[in-house]
């Protein structure tokens, strides 16, 4: 199984450290859901959660952290439905109904969190190197040796994982304008094209 953004320690995590740390992430959750991401201080979650402020920085370091930790999350959740969840995203549907569902289901998981993706972004230099990224990636590149085999499977993935990005997200539908509907259809079509295969 592809693990998802996992600290080093977290799996030895002591029982009241994990409880501590689910309890942050649950405090910051209820955070954004209020106020967004913009309004999510390390100071405010320590508040929310009846903590001290080093502790939530002892926890993921600084806000950032703090941030992607609460994606990390949600990618587990990502990665066990399309790793062991019901077909067609995860297994037992042809691999192509995999990928067109995969897509779908990133491109709205994007949506309905897209702030805290934005602001939870790495750096430039570590964006593709993620353990969350990395996972997708590696995910689509299965698919894509499934359906196309003998092509560059690893680099036609980056195209495809381009489109599924969160920034690119953000800008078609609140700088665009566009429906999420109208990016489904468009991903639908991209995935139609690269593999050759009907809509």
């Amino acid at each position: 199984m592809l693990e998802v953004g996992s600290a080093p320690d977290e799996p030895c995590l002591r029982a009241d450290a994990a409880r501590n740390r689910a309890r942050l992430l649950e405090a910051a959750a209820r955070l954004i859901a209020e106020h967004g991401a913009a309004g999510v201080t390390m100071e405010a979650v320590a508040a929310a959660a009846g903590v001290g402020k080093g502790t939530v920085f002892r926890r993921f370091g600084d806000r950032t952290g703090l941030l992607t930790a609460l994606l990390d999350h949600s990618a587990k959740k990502l990665q066990a439905d399309f790793l062991g969840g019901p077909p067609p995203l995860g297994p037992g549907a042809p691999p192509v109904e995999r990928l067109r569902a995969f897509g779908v289901a990133v491109l709205y998981r994007s949506a309905e969190q897209l702030d805290l993706h934005l602001a939870a972004q790495p750096e430039p230099t570590r964006r593709f190197s993620h353990p969350s990224y990395r996972a997708l990636h590696t995910h689509v590149t299965v698919l894509l040796r499934q359906i196309l085999p003998g092509a560059d499977h690893e680099l036609l993935a980056r195209p495809l994982m381009a489109f599924l990005d969160p920034a690119l997200v953000n800008h078609l539908t609140r700088q665009c304008g566009m429906p999420m509907e109208r990016l489904e259809k468009g991903w639908l079509d991209l995935v139609a094209r690269v593999t050759r295969t009907e809509v």
